[in-house]
C-alpha cells in the first residue's frame, strides 16, 4: 500500500502474495488454534479463540474477531462472555504488519459528504475503485480462505462493492446464502455459510485498509434478486415491479436489511449502503414508484444505522422525455428520475452506470452521460459516482483514459470500474468479459486515475 495513501488503488507484489499462502498454509495444521486471518471469536463461534503463532485476536464486531498478524504487547484483547467476543477495555494491543512495508489505515472513522464531496475526518476522501461481485459468493461453501481473501484484497483498490445479499431457495447450491426462503417465508442465514462469509470478508477489508459500498439487492435475477421476492410472496410470475410497492413485499425486504445494517452498523470498513443495484423498472411503472421507494426504503436505514451512507445503487436514467434524440435513457421509460432522486433527503449521494455502450460512438456517448450527471450533481450539491462502467472492444484502454478525464474535469465525485479480478488458489475469479486481473494495462490506467481524482481533491 502507498504509506498515507489509504484512498489509492491498493497494488500487491507477487513476493508478498506467496508469502503470505505460504505462512496460511504452514499454519493451517496448528490444532486449537485459528490460522492467520482466521476468526477467532465472535457470537455462537465454536472454534478455537487463540490464534497461531505471529498473529493476535483482533476485534472486529461482536459477530466476527480475527487473526491479524502481528504481536501484542499484552494478552490479546478479547473477553467472552457466552460466544461472543468483546474488547477488553483495560487493555491495548500493538500490530505490527508482515505483509507489507507500508503501513495499513486503521479504519475508525466513517466516510460522511460536504456538498459534492466525501469526506473522512473533515478532510477530503477520494472515491475511487472497483466492483468485485464474486466476493463473498464463490469459493467453497463459507466463501474463499483467508490465503484468498488476502490475495483478493491486495488485487483490489481502496474502494469495492461486493453483494451483501444472495437469495436462494435451496441451500445445497455449495456458494454461500445469506436469505433462504421456504415459500413466503425468508430466514436469515447468519452461520459461517452466510452472512459470516461476509463477515470473513469485511474483516480483511479491514485488514488491508479497503472500504466497502454493500448493495443489499439487486434489480436483475442474478443472486436471488428483487424477482424472489414476487415470485415467494405473490407467486411465479408476478409483475417484477410489485417488488416497490406490495407492502407485504416491501415489510419482508426491510426484514432483511436490518438483519444486515444493523450487524455491520459501528463498522466503518462498510462505507455506504446501497439500496439496490441497478435498481429500475418496466416501462409499465411511473417514475415516482421508485422515487417515492427510495424515500421509504432510505429512510428506514438512516433510522437503525445514523453512521452510513446510504444510496440507490441505480443507473442513473433521466426523466426528459424528448431530449437527446429520443435516447431511451432520458426518457423516464425505465423507472428511474435522477433528478428527482438526488433531492431525496436520506439519500447521500447518487449514482449512475456507463451504459455499457448505448451508442455506436461509446466514447462520445460516455462523455456525455458523465457530463450530464456532473450537471445534476452541482445542481443538488451531493456527491455522485460513476458506480458501473465497462466496454470490451478495442478501444477500451482509450476510451476509460477519456472517461476517467472527464469524471476529473466535470467534478464527478468517484467511480468503480466493473470489475476487479484475482488469481486465487483455485484459479482466476470468474471472467465475464469485463474482468480487470493485475496484469491488465488498465490496472495501472486506474492506479494513474486514482492519483490525479486525489490532486483534484
Amino acid at each position: 500500500m502507498i504509506p498515507g495513501q489509504h484512498d489509492l488503488v491498493l497494488l500487491s507484489t507477487n513476493i508478498i502474495r506467496s508469502t503470505l499462502l505460504l505462512l496460511a498454509l504452514s499454519l493451517a495444521s496448528v490444532r486449537a488454534q485459528s490460522p492467520i486471518f482466521g476468526q477467532c471469536g465472535g457470537q455462537n463461534w465454536p472454534g478455537p479463540f487463540t490464534c497461531a503463532t505471529g498473529s493476535v485476536c483482533v476485534f472486529q464486531n461482536p459477530f466476527y474477531s480475527q487473526c491479524v498478524p502481528g504481536t501484542a504487547t499484552t494478552p490479546p484483547p478479547t473477553t467472552t462472555t457466552g460466544a461472543t467476543t468483546t474488547p477488553a477495555k483495560s487493555t491495548t494491543t500493538t500490530v505490527k504488519s508482515t505483509t507489507s512495508t507500508a503501513s495499513v489505515p486503521v479504519l475508525t472513522a466513517f466516510v460522511k459528504t460536504s456538498g459534492t464531496k466525501f469526506t473522512l475526518n473533515g478532510a477530503p476522501y477520494t472515491l475511487v475503485g472497483s466492483n468485485a461481485y464474486w466476493l463473498p459468493l464463490m469459493g467453497s461453501s463459507t466463501g474463499y480462505s483467508s490465503a484468498d481473501l488476502n490475495t483478493a484484497f491486495n488485487d483490489l483498490s481502496a474502494v469495492a462493492r461486493p453483494p451483501g445479499f444472495n437469495e436462494v431457495t435451496n441451500s445445497n447450491g455449495g456458494v454461500p446464502f445469506f436469505h433462504l426462503w421456504s415459500g413466503s417465508t425468508a430466514t436469515v442465514n447468519t452461520a459461517a455459510t452466510g452472512l459470516g462469509s461476509l463477515d470473513n470478508v469485511i474483516a480483511a477489508a479491514k485488514a488491508h485498509g479497503i472500504r466497502l459500498i454493500v448493495t443489499l439487492t439487486n434489480n436483475w435475477s442474478d443472486y436471488g434478486g428483487m424477482d424472489i421476492y414476487t415470485a415467494q410472496i405473490l407467486g411465479s410470475g408476478q409483475f417484477h415491479d410489485l417488488f416497490y410497492t406490495n407492502p407485504t413485499i416491501i415489510a419482508a425486504f426491510k426484514t432483511y436489511v436490518q438483519a444486515v445494517v444493523t450487524r455491520y452498523a459501528n463498522d466503518p470498513t462498510t462505507m455506504p449502503r446501497c439500496a439496490g443495484s441497478n435498481t429500475a423498472a418496466s416501462s409499465t411503472c411511473d417514475t415516482t414508484t421508485i422515487t417515492t421507494w427510495a424515500s421509504n426504503i432510505s429512510a428506514f436505514i438512516k433510522s437503525i444505522d445514523k453512521n452510513h451512507l446510504v444510496a440507490i445503487g441505480d443507473e442513473g436514467f433521466f426523466n426528459e422525455p424528448g431530449s437527446h434524440n429520443f435516447d431511451f435513457v432520458y426518457q423516464g421509460t425505465l423507472g428511474i428520475d435522477f433528478a428527482a432522486n438526488m433531492q431525496i433527503s436520506t439519500l447521500d449521494f447518487g449514482t449512475f452506470h456507463e451504459s455499457w455502450g448505448e451508442n455506436a460512438d461509446v466514447e462520445t456517448w460516455g462523455v456525455q452521460w458523465i457530463t450530464d450527471h456532473a450537471t445534476v450533481m452541482a445542481s443538488t450539491n451531493k456527491p455522485a459516482i460513476m458506480e458501473e462502467f465497462g466496454i470490451t472492444d478495442a478501444t477500451r484502454n482509450a476510451t476509460y483514459a477519456t472517461w476517467y478525464q472527464t469524471v476529473i474535469s466535470t467534478g464527478v465525485t468517484g467511480d468503480l470500474i466493473w470489475q476487479a479480478g484475482s488469481t486465487l488458489s483455485n484459479g482466476q475469479t470468474p471472467y465475464d468479459g469485463y474482468m480487470i486481473f493485475p496484469t491488465d494495462p488498465v490496472y495501472q490506467l486506474i492506479k494513474s486515475h486514482a492519483a490525479a481524482l486525489k490532486a483534484r481533491g
